[in-house]
């Protein structure tokens, strides 16, 4: 399969964007929330790289904000709307996700109240341990994915928006591994109308989103739009995809200091990492098909970065362990508890111990807006199929076929940076 993400001249952002999510639940309406206060002025876009990042010119001398050098769309176009297995209305989610001080809520109340969500495509099979009581109806997987781009056609028509990009939030799937089903296009097809029951939810949405020309993000590591016929058909159409799985918590300081250890040429025995989670992510994750999904994303980023087959002396023997508890005091406010067992000059021992307390919602919020952003300015500027630029915020990041993955969070944010400055140049 060909790269095709190098830019054109991009089309103007005029009109304003929709942005839909699978999952209405504490990350989205965080997000939600988080819009509508910024557009008010009552904060800041802490953590949103497209709104407080600077970079360099191509030149490297200018220094300018990201947001001044490339055509994103403005905050304050952007209309949330989206899918969820509860009817609960943006507010009633985002009182129950427990992540939003009560001023917050309250302030951001009329934006919530407005998004209501759409019946969601759920199978019982994938995330056994969520009931669905506002659900679709459907025969065949065939109409579940006809149905979900008669919302995306309807929501736009509605909000009257110009473009419309699609970010899951969803709750962690079972895991899987790409299937006869999933080679081709044409098998895959083939086994939505006869509802095979290979496919998954999170593949009817991604599917559905690439045929109405919608680019679409995975927020989850659940297998869904990396399988070969959804990229065949982002690549055909010329639809962005990225994904998967927001780099957020333990991860993210991993691909801190992970190079920072290989640069220093500093040994690693071993690196252990738990986590405390008590919102409705937490509960899902207690299905051990569920939770190996997460746990082969969390794993992957370390050995990566190290490369033991370079420095077998160094990282060969290293052991990584990763555990997740649901924990229901805690709520969204998760606790991640890392040691990492180091060896310097002549053997001798070192440790590092990292105790991260923060709400997952707050730390993967500012990433949907940067990912809507960026995928809706790939779509404008003619780049379709998978969007690697955008490794920068996922754990497993997807690369087009016959390249690897880059972990290292600086070498992503390089590659970021490029991107954006060759769009700038053509813009």
């Amino acid at each position: 399969m060909q790269r095709t993400d190098h830019a054109e001249e991009p089309e103007r952002s005029s009109g304003r964007l929709g942005v839909l999510i699978p999952g209405l639940g504490s990350v989205a309406t965080t997000f939600a929330a988080g819009l509508d206060l910024i557009r008010r002025g009552e904060t800041d876009p802490v953590g949103s790289l497209t709104q407080l990042g600077v970079i360099r010119d191509a030149a490297g001398e200018k220094a300018r904000r990201i947001k001044d050098i490339v055509p994103l769309s403005s905050v304050g176009d952007i209309v949330v709307g989206g899918w969820d297995v509860v009817a609960d209305d943006g507010y009633e989610a985002a009182r129950a996700a427990g992540v939003l001080s009560e001023a917050h809520l309250e302030s951001a109340r009329e934006c919530l109240r407005a998004i209501e969500p759409m019946a969601a495509v759920f199978d019982p099979r994938y995330v056994s341990r969520l009931e669905g009581s506002h659900v679709k109806s459907y025969t065949s997987l065939r109409e579940a994915a006809e149905l979900v781009r008669e919302d995306i056609r309807e929501f736009k028509r509605v909000n009257g928006l110009d473009r419309v990009v699609m970010i899951s939030c969803a709750s962690t799937e079972a895991y899987a591994q790409p299937r006869k089903a999933h080679h081709g296009l044409e098998d895959f097809e083939r086994a939505l109308e006869e509802s095979d029951p290979a496919i998954s939810p999170a593949m009817i949405y991604a599917y559905a989103a690439i045929r109405e020309g919608v680019p679409y993000a995975n927020g989850a590591p659940s297998l869904a739009v990396e399988i070969p016929a959804l990229l065949q058909l982002a690549a055909e159409l010329g639809v962005p995809v990225a994904g998967k799985d927001f780099k957020t918590g333990q991860t993210l300081i991993k691909t801190i200091l992970a190079p920072g250890i290989r640069a220093r040429a500093l040994g690693l025995e071993g690196w252990f990492s738990t986590n405390l989670l008590g919102n409705r992510d937490g509960m899902v994750l207690e299905d051990p098909e569920s939770h190996k999904s997460k746990e082969v994303s969390k794993l992957s980023a370390l050995e990566s970065i190290l490369d033991p087959g370079l420095y077998p002396e160094l990282y060969e023997s290293m052991s990584h362990t990763v555990d997740i508890n649901y924990y229901p005091p805690r709520g969204d406010a998760k606790e991640g508890w890392d040691n990492a067992d180091l060896t310097g000059w002549l053997g001798y021992p070192m440790q590092i111990k990292i105790n991260l307390l923060a709400r997952d919602s707050i730390l993967a919020a500012p990433l949907v807006l940067d990912l809507a952003l960026l995928l809706d300015l790939a779509r404008r500027s003619g780049m379709g199929g998978v969007q690697d630029w955008l490794s920068f915020y996922f754990k497993s990041p997807m690369t087009p076929e016959g390249l690897h993955p880059e972990h290292d969070l600086f070498r992503q944010l390089h590659r970021l940076e490029q991107e954006l400055v060759a769009i700038s140049e053509v813009s």
